[in-house]
């Protein structure tokens, strides 16, 4: 369950004010947020992955009040309930796509299973990766390793900012259904945050900033 009351934030020297709407999810549920550049898509992100504190209002991440933790409770709660998939992949380069994973897991305090991880991999189409560098993947491969590294600690919450904003709409498809398949394998939530209307058939619940 995923709910916000109130959020908004400002950057410092910067007089604008952020102001987002109320977001009420529940278990299963997925939301697609659009919105134009500038108008605070990737802030609401980073409020709801902890990456920053809102000036006022609150976050409840499956009934915990994640403004009430401390900054060494928040980075272990991130670390187990929260996915990112970045608009740039985070991967260490001169790992190998399953140390990456097995590094993932071990920083997620959650077992390190190879089944699970080239299960995984199976189903998004990379196991024939596992052992290959981040440096000598693909794009569309790095897209994939992307969302295996979001989902691979079983998260209750996966955010994705942009994900689809530079693929063609045979890719962009492949993605958004990876993701949203993955999401719901894992029983999580899953928010997209973009300006690209093409994948907004995809979703029942859409927030427009």
């Amino acid at each position: 369950m995923i709910q916000t009351n109130n959020l908004k934030f400002k950057y410092d020297n910067d007089n604008t004010i952020f102001e987002f709407p109320d977001i009420t999810l529940s278990k299963n549920q997925n939301l697609l947020i659009l919105g134009k550049s500038g108008i605070g898509k990737t802030t609401l992100l980073h409020l709801l992955a902890g990456l920053l504190s809102p000036s006022d209002g609150s976050i409840h991440i499956d009934d915990v009040d994640t403004q009430k933790l401390t900054n060494k409770q928040l980075d272990k709660f991130r670390g187990q309930n929260i996915g990112l998939v970045f608009q740039n992949n985070h991967a260490v380069q001169s790992l190998s796509v399953m140390e990456n994973l097995e590094a993932r897991l071990f920083f997620a305090k959650k077992t390190i299973s190879k089944t699970v991880i080239k299960d995984l991999l199976e189903h998004l189409d990379i196991e024939m990766c596992k052992n290959k560098k981040v440096r000598e993947l693909s794009e569309g491969q790095l897209q994939r390793l992307g969302i295996a590294m979001a989902i691979v600690h079983r998260p209750q919450l996966v955010l994705a900012d942009e994900p689809t904003s530079s693929l063609d709409d045979t890719n962009c498809k492949k993605v958004m259904r990876l993701l949203i398949e993955q999401a719901d394998a894992n029983n999580a939530n899953l928010i997209v945050i973009t300006h690209d209307q093409r994948i907004k058939p995809l979703f029942n619940k859409t927030l427009e900033l």
